[in-house]
């Protein structure tokens, strides 16, 4: 099966929540509510540096990703 790159999670237990669930490396989740990320992966100290590099760009992909999303939903 082929995973997109981002999807969109939510939970009752949290309602304010949004979720972004990313699947390419590194793989991590954030909760557009308040900017928490969580990520998936254990990295080394060479990858902590690539990752700081990395990790603004993501998060703005995620937001950009959902921001589409929720746009396609008031087209509807």
């Amino acid at each position: 099966m082929e995973l997109p790159k981002f999807i969109l999670g939510d939970n009752t237990d949290l309602p304010n929540a949004i979720f972004v669930i990313h699947t390419e490396f590194p793989r991590f989740i954030i909760n557009l509510e308040d900017d928490e990320v969580e990520w998936l992966e254990d990295f080394s100290q060479e990858d902590q540096k690539e990752l700081e590099l990395e990790a603004e760009r993501l998060i703005q992909e995620a937001s950009e990703f959902y921001d589409r999303e929720v746009s396609r939903y008031d087209e509807e």
